[in-house]
């Protein structure tokens, strides 16, 4: 698959640069490129001890993005996933380090540790201050001889920074650094490994797998296990933190990987929250990218557990955009909902016919979920089947709260259900239409008359008619049919096959879709009334 790159050795130089153009004159970059790629603060004038970090690129923000008034001082950039050299490293140390010292943060990577253990004490041979601390968070393969560095190190260069600019010598930085070091633990999950620019993707985790413990490079993890979902993945972590975490609070730093989306993170953090561990996280950095692996769609938790004067440290504002800032975990805030809204509950009855029907029609629009998705990917965005099946899934729920003796009562409350259960476009017209057919019945119509007129208000507020490649091709002479038998199911079958020859859509979200992608495609909409109808024949006293 294509990046969006340039030329693969010239990557990162230009993804620095296009940061410092971006940062309003925060930040400066070292001469030497491209192998001095050194970002520092502009506005440093070395008299605090400064804090340096870096290692491969790769796993932005990280760590440029962190350069700033309050964490990093300079940051020493690699090739992707591949130590800077140890003259970077030495040209990074001597640009900011003034009488205050020097502290490195260094992730637990062979080469890291070596270029800038190398580095330090050059500088040290130029009379200058430097310390450096192994950050090694990463508790995903516990027989390793060290552990690997990954995002747990934000801690450390968060509440070091912090204290760099508060005035603290650099012992009084070192010692709280290795703290936070000592008291950090983090894991990882991914479904997928990353794409190195220029190199070909490795696919190492089979469909339906997920590795746990992936290192920030694409490294393979402790084990493969099956994918169950987001609450399983996390239960599945939490396992492995809950045996090494402290007691007492605990801030967890909830960090996508790249290429996980902002809704799935979002997830993941209501579940971590709702763990095992749950109880002991009073605060949360994230959900957000903070050290990732180019576009691995995964997640890690790091988690440590700060006493009064670290949170403090950590809460501390920075003028940092990649930085998220710590928040206060709370429970969810629920407001009633406004006078006229709340919903208006029927008379629950039982009919043991219109059940079995009810629940039969919910039971075809699941089991065609998946066919009626691949159906409107080719027109839409691919949703249809999961909103039909989710607002089935309602509907079973609801089945016994509903008024099933009394079909013009039972109408109404279908489209006061769907219209609370069910999203889209497609949600509020259905609701419009059940409660319009409802309307109808209680004025005396016929069931067939009801329903044609619950389709005449849908269809003059939605604008549809037949041949626009709707669901209405299908419904509309399904409905005039219906009562004869079969025949409505084959009216709905063919209007639906019909919506196969129509190039071109004058409703609904086909109508932005290019004409050629929509021929010989059945509509999902007209394909779901088709299999509903067809369901309906198998009921000639309902369907009567």
């Amino acid at each position: 698959m294509a990046q969006f790159i340039n030329k693969r050795e010239d990557v990162v130089t230009e993804a620095i640069d296009g940061v410092l153009a971006l940062s309003g004159g925060a930040l400066t970059r070292l001469d030497g490129y491209p192998h001095i790629r050194v970002v520092k603060r502009s506005d440093w004038d070395k008299s605090r001890v400064a804090i340096v970090s870096g290692g491969g690129s790769g796993h932005e923000p990280a760590h440029v993005g962190f350069v700033g008034k309050g964490m990093l001082t300079a940051a020493v950039c690699g090739d992707v996933f591949a130590s800077p050299g140890v003259d970077a490293v030495l040209a990074g140390i001597l640009a900011v380090t003034g009488p205050a010292g020097c502290l490195l943060v260094v992730k637990n990577y062979t080469g890291d540790r070596l270029n800038f253990g190398l580095a330090a004490e050059r500088a040290r041979a130029y009379g200058l201050n430097v310390s450096m601390v192994i950050v090694g968070d990463d508790i995903a393969l516990p027989d390793l001889p060290q552990a690997r560095g990954v995002a747990g190190t934000l801690f450390v260069h968060k509440i070091a920074g912090a204290l760099a600019e508060q005035g603290a010598d650099l012992d009084t930085v070192t010692a709280a650094a290795r703290r936070v070091i000592a008291g950090t633990r983090s894991i990882g999950m991914s479904l997928d490994t990353c794409r190195v620019p220029g190199s070909p993707k490795e696919d190492r985790i089979p469909e339906g797998k997920a590795e746990l413990g992936l290192g920030i490079h694409g490294e393979a993890g402790v084990e493969q296990i099956d994918f169950a979902g987001a609450r399983a993945s996390v239960a599945t972590m939490v396992e492995r933190l809950a045996a090494v975490m402290a007691e007492g609070p605990h801030v967890a730093l909830i960090n996508n990987l790249g290429g996980t989306s902002v809704l799935e993170m979002s997830v993941l953090a209501h579940d971590l929250l709702g763990s095992a561990v749950g109880a002991k996280i009073t605060h949360a950095i994230g959900p957000a990218p903070l050290m990732t692996s180019l576009d691995m769609q995964g997640f890690s938790i790091s988690v440590f557990p700060a006493d009064a004067a670290e949170l403090e440290l950590l809460k501390a504002p920075v003028p940092i955009p990649a930085w998220p800032g710590v928040c206060d975990v709370r429970p969810v805030a629920v407001a009633a909902l406004p006078d006229g809204l709340t919903p208006i509950m029927p008379i629950p009855s039982n009919h043991a016919a219109t059940r079995a029907f009810l629940i039969g029609c919910c039971d075809v629009l699941v089991a065609a979920e998946q066919d009626l998705n691949a159906l409107d990917a080719k027109s839409g965005d691919g949703d249809t089947g999961s909103t039909l099946a989710g607002a089935a899934r309602a509907l079973i729920n609801a089945v016994d709260r509903l008024p099933l003796s009394d079909h013009t009562q039972l109408l109404r409350a279908i489209g006061q259900e769907l219209s609370q259960t069910m999203g889209g476009s497609s949600g509020v017209l259905l609701a419009i239409f059940f409660a319009a057919a409802g309307d109808g019945a209680s004025s005396g119509l016929p069931i067939r008359e009801a329903l044609r007129a619950g389709l005449a208000r849908m269809q003059e507020i939605g604008g549809a008619r037949i041949g626009d490649r709707t669901m209405v091709d299908a419904l509309a002479p399904a409905l005039d049919a219906l009562g004869q038998g079969i025949a409505a199911a084959a009216a709905a079958r063919e209007g639906a096959n019909f919506t196969a020859t129509l190039t071109r859509a004058n409703a609904g979200r086909a109508a932005y879709i290019n004409a050629r992608q929509l021929e010989g495609h059945i509509d999902p909409g007209a394909e779901a009334v088709a299999r509903l109808f067809q369901h309906l024949a198998r009921y000639p006293g309902i369907a009567g």
